[in-house]
């Protein structure tokens, strides 16, 4: 069995015995357990009763954190013409039709977030197996299949989160950094929490938010007591 760092052993110490504890709680161990030599992101974990491979129970969605996420979104945009003009004037990394296509298709993907005007989605749709897996294709429900391009945009750039439940009915995602304030961190948490409550599909029997986690990068997880999140 490997041996643990001094820095592992002190936070699964400092975590030891700690369940089910309020968000602000949460956020105070996690932050003060960070001690990585980069800025760790604050990733939180939804457990929900729901089977995604059911139409009616998938969970999807898209929140703006109030705080935004700390991370620089790179944005590519599948555009022509004005579209691809005005994509490339609100701040978009990458812009493109078939020679976009082309790269992505290479296994170049070179971008956090896709959007796509709805007449460049005959091109996009070929990209369904290398987008797709990586959560990646443009869709109309999360605002990323749009022609109001430059709000798109600065919506992927200034926090914009999507979420997606995978097969095991689990959300992740990342909610801010440890060097965020702790309450802008609750801030966050709370909003991404509600999102996720507001998606809630037809199809969910029983429990809908059975469990939630948080941990930074490098650090051990901490269940949050759901309610507790959970505070319209």
């Amino acid at each position: 069995m490997a041996k643990l760092g001094k820095r592992t052993r002190a936070a699964r110490e400092a975590f030891a015995g700690k369940s089910d504890v309020t968000v602000e709680e949460a956020v105070a161990l996690i932050k003060g357990n960070a001690k990585a030599k980069f800025d760790e992101t604050i990733e939180i974990a939804m457990n929900l009763g729901v089977d995604p491979r059911h139409a009616d129970q998938m969970v999807r969605g898209v929140v703006g954190l109030p705080n935004g996420t700390g991370k620089t979104v790179r944005v590519a945009v599948f555009a022509r013409g004005a579209k691809a003009e005005e994509a490339e004037a609100a701040g978009a990394d990458i812009v493109g039709a078939e020679d976009l296509m082309e790269v992505v298709q290479s296994g170049k993907i070179e971008f956090d977030r896709c959007i796509a005007t709805p007449d460049m989605m005959p091109i996009v749709g070929r990209l369904g197996k290398v987008l797709g897996p990586r959560n990646l294709m443009p869709n109309p429900k999360v605002g990323t299949v749009t022609m109001d391009i430059k709000q798109a945009v600065e919506d992927a750039k200034g926090g914009q989160v999507q979420f997606k439940a995978e097969k095991a009915g689990v959300v992740h995602a990342g909610v801010g950094k440890a060097s965020f304030d702790e309450a802008k961190l609750v801030e966050n948490i709370r909003a991404f929490v509600s999102a996720v409550s507001k998606a809630k599909p037809a199809g969910a029997k029983g429990t809908y938010m059975k469990k939630i986690s948080l941990s930074s990068t490098m650090g051990p997880a901490v269940s949050v007591a759901v309610d507790s999140a959970n505070a319209e």
